[in-house]
């Protein structure tokens, strides 16, 4: 496979980084100089709605989207949002990453992530994970990740705990089953 994105990894069970352990992460980009991706499964103690308060951004204090847990999308930038949605148009600084995903970085999308004007589906993270040239292709060569092509229904239908092993099931994979250590035949 020449291009990762539009897929998830999933960490493999030897994989001990703690940002990365049992992660599953979305790759929105993959070219010759790299790859980026937001970790979608690795819940933070803290809540969309105080984010919004901290960023004194007007909300909906008792709607669902504001009691969701914000993420942490990995170690690159924590400080910056990312919001993986489903299509909605009309935000500052989206990308389209297929038919039924885009992100968005720009503060509008956060000014409406408690109305009606929100997308339908969402997973607001902080930071991303970043790989360099060639880095993410080693990485897989050395066991670190499963790769599947990306699922809405793993990335928003499944809670957080349920998405590593889930994502595992999706390729017919019980994770129990899995050796922690890599090794090539």
């Amino acid at each position: 496979m020449d291009n990762f994105q539009n897929h998830l990894l999933i960490a493999m069970p030897g994989l001990d980084d703690p940002m990365f352990k049992r992660s599953v992460t979305y790759i929105c980009e993959h070219n010759a100089e790299g790859a980026m991706g937001i970790v979608i499964n690795h819940p933070m103690p803290v809540r969309v709605t105080e984010l919004l308060s901290q960023l004194q951004i007007e909300h909906d204090t008792e709607s669902a989207a504001a009691k969701a847990h914000v993420c942490a999308g990995g170690p690159v930038q924590s400080d910056r949002g990312f919001v993986l949605h489903t299509p909605k148009e009309g935000y500052t600084s989206s990308m389209r990453l297929n038919n039924d995903l885009m992100v968005t970085t720009s503060r509008d999308i956060l000014e409406k992530l408690t109305t009606e004007d929100a997308p339908e589906k969402f997973i607001l993270a902080l930071g991303y994970a970043g790989w360099s040239a060639g880095q993410l292709e080693k990485e897989m060569a050395e066991n670190s990740w499963l790769m599947i092509p990306a699922d809405n229904n793993i990335i928003f239908e499944m809670s957080h705990a349920e998405k590593w092993q889930g994502a595992a099931q999706a390729m017919g994979i019980e994770v129990w089953q899995l050796s922690p250590q890599a090794g090539h035949a």
